[in-house]
């Protein structure tokens, strides 16, 4: 490989081109390596994760050091952290990602043609996947472990901000493909931070990238969406909803509205937006707001909710489509499930929307008639995350309609192609 240490003397074309051929050599042998094998350089992985527990946390504090001198927001500031806690879970989920069942040669359907032939659709890998990420660094491990799992190469380009972090990580996944056996070149490191690196990947490297999932603010996922010359799963933001219904039990309202805003503020799948059922306004609402309050929330209001609850700010227009990725909530009162889907339809980026309901006539309506990736009944919007649909992990959230919507685990990392047996038929 070049010398990276100094950006200034790389040819940032020439660099990347290489990392592209090499993946693309790479992708081969991973399309036919075993499960077991595949496995083997799993859990090594997940083992080289917790044996260097203290390098990672080392890399990790001059990061965060960075992001405090650098001005990074609260929210950058959590996603960027490592802990022994948040170590252990990256290598669990390594572990949880090694036990899926091996997607690539699964049949997905077969039939039999009335002329004899049988004709099977089969799971292939896609090939290589360039992942473009800022500030979060478990991602270089949920996303080379689920590549490989799905038999693809991988090129993982973090931001500046995890520069140190995503190096200490890559050199366990590294470990990992050495023990079992398998091309290192198979998860790279982009080990430079010139942004032009980026644009090399957004153009295909020379057609050996097959897709391009970026994890990111705003700005990266459009850069992204905008200037890829390759097929793109993403979500350009997570502004997801939380609505209480007139039907809905005022406890599990209240608990579920807390979590779905605090457990972890700058996650995608933290809720923006409170929607309460005008009809549930005086036994709902006020007990709702006052919770989130408690647990350190502002509250941005409509000014029926702020005649209920004076104390929270005038929401503005643009509250309706910020995502806040802070503990921030904006709250509005809607005419029932009506004005709840009228609301969500013109403001949501149809990533996670949830309704708190006993009503199923409610509960069956928000789930037919929105048109987001993650419907959710009676439960916070922070479910929206692959580990907890079972998936292991993710490599992202896709709020597109192409092949891949939702979560993206280890099948939706996978491509198709068919196998047709015949004997001797000939077409007439």
């Amino acid at each position: 490989m070049l010398k990276t240490n100094d950006d200034t003397r790389i040819d940032v074309t020439a660099l990347m081109n290489e990392m592209g051929r090499s993946a693309h050599a790479a992708a081969r042998p991973l399309a036919t390596a075993s499960e077991a094998v595949k496995n083997a350089a799993l859990h090594a992985m997940a083992d080289a994760l917790e044996a260097n527990e203290r390098q990672i946390l080392a890399a990790n504090a001059i990061d965060v050091a960075n992001g405090a001198e650098n001005g990074l927001s609260a929210a950058l500031m959590d996603r960027l952290a490592l802990t022994p806690e948040r170590i252990g879970a990256m290598a669990q989920g390594v572990r949880a990602i090694a036990a899926l069942k091996d997607p690539v040669g699964d049949v997905i359907a077969a039939w039999e043609r009335p002329n004899g032939l049988k004709i099977e659709r089969v799971r292939t890998p896609l090939g290589v996947i360039g992942v473009i990420f800022e500030s979060r660094p478990n991602v270089t491990a949920d996303a080379g472990a689920l590549c490989l799992k799905a038999g693809n190469a991988v090129i993982l380009r973090g931001g500046s901000d995890s520069a140190n972090s995503s190096a200490a990580i890559h050199a366990c996944l590294i470990e990992g493909l050495r023990a079992a056996g398998l091309p290192e070149t198979a998860i790279q490191l982009v080990p430079i931070t010139d942004r032009a690196a980026v644009g090399a990947m957004l153009r295909g490297l020379s057609g050996t990238i097959n897709v391009i999932v970026p994890r990111g603010g705003k700005s990266l996922v459009a850069r992204v969406q905008e200037e890829a010359r390759v097929p793109v799963f993403a979500h350009l933001e997570g502004l997801c909803h939380l609505y209480v219904d007139a039907s809905a039990d005022p406890d599990m309202a209240r608990e579920i509205a807390v979590n779905a805003k605090m457990r972890r503020t700058g996650i995608c799948g933290a809720t923006e937006t409170l929607l309460v059922d005008r009809a549930a306004a005086d036994t709902h609402l006020v007990p709702i707001l006052t919770a989130l309050s408690e647990a350190g929330c502002e509250i941005r209001a409509d000014s029926a909710v702020r005649s209920y609850y004076p104390t929270a700010a005038p929401a503005s227009d643009d509250d309706w489509t910020t995502e806040y990725l802070d503990a921030i909530i904006s709250a509005k009162l809607v005419d029932g499930i009506q004005g709840a889907i009228d609301h969500i339809e013109t403001h949501s980026s149809h990533h996670t929307e949830a309704i708190v309901a006993e009503d199923p006539l409610a509960v069956e309506r928000f789930f037919n008639e929105i048109d987001s990736a993650i419907l959710l009944h009676n439960a916070s919007t922070q479910f929206a995350d692959g580990g907890e649909f079972g998936m292991g992990a993710e490599i992202g959230i896709a709020t597109g309609k192409m092949h891949a919507r939702g979560p993206v685990g280890v099948e939706q990392l996978t491509s198709f192609k068919y196998r047709v047996r015949g004997s001797g038929q000939l077409r007439p």
